[in-house]
């Protein structure tokens, strides 16, 4: 099982002027190999291919008077960033990701490079490749082999680690038998951002809003700024710093509570959302991208499969809002601004969002049931004889 921690390193100053010039080396090769994949199309109708016919000019480059400042980078990194932009250009054609055609990096950003060969991790320092031991902090040991050490700078500056382990333990056998009350459903929102089966609601946090005030003072001070000044780069650093930490509370919130749900049940449902779509909606996308539904899906994901639970998509056309969890009669139509609402075949009166969680669940029940597990209905084995009855 393959388990990843991500540090924050301390370089030192001619640390980081070898770690700008690596991550210039990778920019470089992924821009160019995009740029001759593109002109080759476009002018001759060949198509080339990343990982063979771009990562073999690597060592011609090497040997030129022009490009031989290439050596000083690490070679696996240049050619991992050679098979990056072919798997750019591998969701490009597939038709199921409906990614779009691959850009070129900008200098400004994020930064990163990958190193898998000579990497070495200790207490407080790592080692890649061409560089000495770069300080560290270690804030959580993991036991392993480690594979391959992912060096990242922000927007702001700082540099990150990402370390990944190889724990050479085998994967946690998928659960045979699921009990009903460790089974929940969970509805996405906008003022609540999960909403379970159980009827419990949990508040959207809305950072970028809580942010908004000083986001928008810092942003007009930048834009107030001469292009290419010094002040211009102070002024766009305030402003990464500013983003960058309502993008931590965000994660660090979904972090905790997909932990505490994955930790209190053995299946999880979810609905697929079309988040793409849902965006395109002017007036509610800073909501939805403020909220991360995908995000918090993605972590739920990750740490059911480490736990060997289950994390289950049903069909995103599921009317979940419209159909009463009591007599399963579907409305036509349900307005947003519908909150609650009483069935007319039951006269059953529903939460909307409670309703849709409900359903979500026992829709995600189905599922499992299908796929050949076992879910009790009533959170256990019972055995099987008489009680005895009241007088």
């Amino acid at each position: 099982m393959l388990k990843a921690t991500k540090i924050r390193i301390y370089p030192t100053t001619e640390q980081a002027a070898f770690l700008n010039r690596q991550f210039g080396a990778v920019r470089f090769c992924y821009n160019t190999g995009l740029r001759i994949i593109s002109h080759r199309y476009q002018r001759h109708g060949q198509s080339l291919s990343a990982k063979h016919d771009i990562k073999k000019l690597l060592p011609v480059a090497k040997t030129s008077r022009k490009y031989g400042w290439l050596k000083e980078a690490d070679s696996m990194a240049l050619q991992q960033t050679c098979l990056n932009l072919d798997h750019a250009f591998q969701r490009f054609f597939d038709p199921k990701q409906k990614a779009g055609y691959p850009r070129f990096k900008s200098k400004r950003g994020k930064q990163s490079s990958y190193h898998c060969v000579g990497v070495k991790a200790g207490d407080d320092w790592i080692k890649v490749p061409k560089l000495g031991p770069i300080r560290a902090r270690m804030h959580r040991k993991v036991e392993g082999r480690l594979k391959s050490i992912t060096l990242t700078r922000t927007a702001s500056g700082k540099h990150y680690a990402s370390l990944l382990f190889d724990t050479e333990q085998a994967a946690p056998e998928p659960i045979q038998s699921v009990e009903g009350n460790k089974v929940i459903g969970l509805d996405m929102g906008l003022s609540h951002l999960a909403i379970d089966s159980n009827g419990r609601k949990i508040a959207n946090p809305r950072f970028l809003k809580r942010a908004q005030q000083n986001l928008k003072r810092k942003q007009q001070a930048l834009s107030r700024t001469k292009k290419g000044s010094a002040n211009r780069a102070k002024a766009r650093l305030l402003v990464a710093k500013a983003h960058e930490r309502v993008a931590n509370a965000r994660h660090d919130f979904q972090h905790k509570l997909s932990r505490q749900i994955v930790d209190d049940n053995q299946a999880v449902i979810v609905e697929t959302l079309k988040v793409g779509n849902m965006m395109k909606n002017a007036r509610l996308a800073k909501h939805i991208g403020d909220a991360s539904w995908y995000g918090l899906i993605t972590k739920l994901d990750d740490k059911a499969r480490e736990q060997g639970k289950y994390l289950v998509k049903i069909d995103p056309w599921f009317a979940s809002s419209k159909t009463c969890h009591v007599c399963h009669h579907k409305r036509d139509a349900m307005p947003l601004n519908v909150r609650s609402w009483e069935c007319p075949a039951c006269h059953t009166q529903h939460d909307r969002d409670i309703n849709a969680a409900l359903n979500i669940k026992h829709q995600g029940i189905i599922q499992l049931k299908a796929e050949g597990l076992s879910v009790s209905a009533h959170g256990g084995l019972r055995k099987s004889g008489t009680s005895p009855a009241a007088a």
